[in-house]
Order: structure tokens, then sequence, then C-alpha cells
């Protein structure tokens, strides 16, 4: 019964991509009025559009809801399956014109991420899965790479962390640091098997991890916190002190150049 419960959430999941794609579809990247929310970052009408339609489709009743651009709503923490969504992860990728930004719907349950779907229609990208039925890219079955060495990896890292600096201990490290936006899409391209890793050592939400820690672990790979231990979802501050989705074979590794990275950063 659970197996086809949670079939049923998947298709809710592509069905509530289908109608935010097209959505995005009405706008060209690169040509959107955008405006500034506190914080100072950009918010534009396709967020406030998607957000509408993915709180319209997505949550049963019962269900809690926590997305970036809908105002917090207690009563989630006390459900026991919250939606947790990005409209537009990447807005200002998507104001810029630059294709990498998605949607991103995460469930949760009992603070666990069980499921989640992410999108880039700009790249042809849809990731969807579950940690039941695995991961699935466009369709057809994926999972993390399997490899079990750091040497040579492709990682998926921040821009504005490239720029502030924030990798320049890995320099001598052998691996490739390729800067890109949307911390969502680059988590999906780990579980998809497009690319090696990706790790954060800045502070996230909830809506911008659930949904590519729910498709990682689906997929064959670890994602966890700097302390080491994995992510809860569904808490009253939403904020992830940071982040890392990797395969599992160099998760040891990871964890240990993730604790120098921190360490720098917090004395510098």
């Amino acid at each position: 019964m659970m197996g086809m419960d949670r079939m049923n959430d998947l298709e809710r999941i592509n069905r509530a991509l289908d109608e935010a794609t097209k959505v995005l579809g009405m706008f060209t990247p690169g040509r959107i009025a955008a405006s500034q929310k506190r914080g100072g970052d950009p918010v534009t009408e396709a967020d406030h559009m998607i957000d509408d339609i993915l709180r319209e489709m997505l949550p049963a009743s019962g269900e809690g809801w926590l997305s970036e651009e809908t105002v917090d709503d207690p009563r989630r923490l006390s459900a026991e399956r919250v939606w947790v969504v990005d409209p537009v992860d990447g807005t200002r990728e998507f104001v810029d014109g630059i294709p990498e930004f998605c949607i991103s719907i995460g469930l949760v349950e009992d603070g666990v991420a069980m499921a989640g779907g992410i999108a880039n229609p700009s790249m042809g990208t849809r990731v969807v899965g579950s940690l039941e039925h695995g991961v699935h890219l466009n369709g057809a079955p994926a999972c993390v790479r399997p490899i079990d060495s750091i040497e040579g990896i492709e990682v998926l890292c921040s821009r504005s962390e490239v720029r502030r600096g924030e990798w320049d201990i890995f320099a001598d490290h052998g691996i490739e640091c390729r800067p890109m936006g949307s911390v969502a899409y680059k988590m999906a391209l780990v579980a998809a098997g497009l690319t090696d890793a990706t790790w954060t050592p800045v502070p996230k939400n909830e809506w911008d991890v659930a949904a590519g820690t729910a498709l990682v672990t689906a997929a064959g790979g670890v994602v966890f916190l700097p302390d080491g231990s994995t992510p809860l979802f569904n808490r009253p501050d939403p904020r992830i002190p940071a982040l890392a989705a990797v395969p599992a074979g160099i998760a040891n590794e990871v964890k240990e150049m993730f604790a120098r990275q921190m360490d720098l950063i917090s004395s510098g």
C-alpha cells in the first residue's frame, strides 16, 4: 500500500512540474522584471505564479506546506507530511538569463526527505524519485556515479563562494570546481549521475535542499551536514547550516575536506 501511495505522490510531483514548466515558458530568461525581497534576493512574477500553482496542486488535506514564497504557517510543524518547495531556485540566474535555475519540490515525512522532483526546463532536465522507487532522469532510471576516490572529481560549487575565495583551499587537491547557480539543480545533477558531487559551506534553507536531499539519497548517495549528520526537515527554523551531497564511496574523504573548509571560513 505504501508503494502505491508513493507512486501517487510521484505522479502528483510530475503533474505539478508539468504545470510549473508551462508557467516558466511564459517568460524569457534574461528579460524578466524582478523586485527585491528583504535581504536583497530577487523575486519575479514567475516565482509567485508557480508558488500559487504548486500550493494548489500538491498539499492534500492535513498536509503541511513550506515555500520560499509563502508566509510560513506554523501549523506545518504538527503535520506528518509536508511539501517543501522552491518555485524557482536560482531566481538570480533566471533573471540574468543563465540556464541554471529550476523548480524544486520536496516531500518530507516525519522530518525525513522521502521524495522529490527538480526540473530545469531550459536544460531539458527533470529528476524525480523517492526512497522507495529510486530516481529517474527524464523518465529513465538513474543513480549517482559509482566512484570511490576524490581524485579528479567534478564538484559543482557556488559562484559567490568561488569569488569570495572559499574554494581556494582545494586548489591543489586534484578536484575540478565548476561554478553553478541553484543548489537544488546541482543536487539534481548529482542524483542523476551527471556530475560527481556538490557541497556548500554556507547556510541554505530547507526549500533549497529538501528535494535534492531526497533525490541524492534515493539515487544511492549521501547527504550530510558539517557534523556528519543527516539533515532533518520541517523544523521551526528552516535554515540548514551547510550541506554536502556526494556518492557514498567518497563520503568520508569529502567529510574531512568539508570540515577543513568550514574551519577555514569560520576562522577567517
